[in-house]
């Protein structure tokens, strides 16, 4: 009776497939990816709520919210309800959620998809539950959690079924993932809580300390992405930059160089030197010796900041190499193991259940 009833509820999922548009999610903190079976990335959007003051009423999601950041009148609040990688504030992160699956799966509303969700590989089982409940609420039939740098080095294409070693670093908005994998498995990992959003920060601090110059949080990351480098560059550049005079209160400008933005950037960066390497001596040896050949791979925004990589390979000693397209590395993973349940089951984490009486 057992094995019938199992098999039915394969058969049925099996059909409830066919009707739905299974998806993977990179729920990031900076920015959510959604991966749709059979389509490939098919959203892009800030992790940004847009509610009224007071009240848990959405007014905008995505990059119209992004929009209102630091811009927004009295009663209206930007909210990025992720930090560091997790669910910060979990009612608007589950609206937040809502809106990206109604967005991608408009057609197919009667059936439920079933989604696949790239978690940090450090957060707590309480953190686990939180998303899981919150894709659950917002909509999914049935919720596979996955560990950023499995769904990373599925995503850029590494042999990680293969008896070989593979080291990934993520290095997303809110964390830097770094995981050394063989067999289909972690064999050591390290999450810290530092990312895109750290650099911005200390681009922020940077022009307050030096300049007495205000700036926002889309500011500093335009300020990183057009002149932050991690390594001298060949030809420095510099650019005026536009804020509020802490001093008089009044609107200000001023040039800066690229080679500022690069001093400003030590700190951040300097943890995610320390924990690479901290990673590597933790790596077995044989798994080690397989470095020296396939090297680092590097994927998540992140990772495009110039002269990041050159910087790795030269703290390191082993080569490091960008993957074709860093940004969708993980949701690309999430999306593959959609298509092969079998390594669905193998790749993804479990969490452990409350007992309720």
């Amino acid at each position: 009776m057992g094995k019938f009833k199992h098999q039915l509820t394969r058969a049925f999922n099996f059909i409830l497939g066919l009707f739905s548009n299974d998806m993977g999610i990179d729920l990031g903190t900076a920015t959510t990816l959604v991966f749709v079976k059979g389509e490939g990335v098919v959203l892009c959007e800030p992790s940004v709520v847009a509610i009224e003051r007071g009240t848990s009423h959405v007014l905008a999601v995505g990059e119209e919210a992004k929009r209102m950041l630091g811009r927004t009148p009295g009663n209206i609040i930007a909210i990025r309800p992720m930090k560091d990688g997790v669910i910060a504030d979990f009612e608007i992160t589950e609206a937040m959620l809502r809106y990206f699956i109604k967005k991608v799966h408009h057609r197919r509303v009667l059936v439920r998809p079933r989604i696949v969700i790239a978690i940090p590989s450090g957060i707590t089982e309480v953190e686990k539950r939180a998303v899981k409940d919150s894709a659950e609420r917002a909509g999914a039939r049935e919720v596979f959690l996955i560990e950023e740098p499995i769904a990373a080095a599925i995503g850029v294409g590494l042999p990680i079924q293969e008896p070989i070693g593979n080291m990934i670093i993520d290095i997303g908005g809110g964390t830097t993932e770094i995981a050394v994998i063989s067999l289909a498995g972690v064999v050591f990992s390290k999450s810290i809580r530092i990312g895109g959003d750290e650099m911005n920060e200390a681009v922020i601090e940077y022009l307050k300390k030096t300049y007495n110059l205000m700036v926002g949080e889309r500011t500093a990351e335009d300020i990183k992405i057009k002149i932050g480098s991690a390594y001298p560059l060949e030809e420095e550049m510099s650019m005026e930059v536009k804020g509020r005079d802490l001093v008089a209160g009044l609107p200000k400008t001023v040039t800066i160089t690229s080679e500022e933005i690069r001093e400003s950037l030590q700190e951040p960066l300097r943890a995610i030197l320390e924990v690479t390497k901290m990673s590597l001596e933790r790596t077995p040896p044989e798994l080690a010796a397989d470095l020296i050949d396939h090297g680092i791979v590097m994927a998540g925004g992140g990772s495009l900041l110039r002269g990041l990589d050159k910087l790795i390979s030269e703290e390191t000693g082993l080569p490091v190499h960008i993957s074709e397209d860093p940004i969708t590395a993980v949701a690309n993973g999430t999306g593959r193991v959609l298509s092969e349940i079998q390594y669905l089951k193998k790749v993804t984490v479990s969490v452990k259940t409350e007992v309720r009486s």
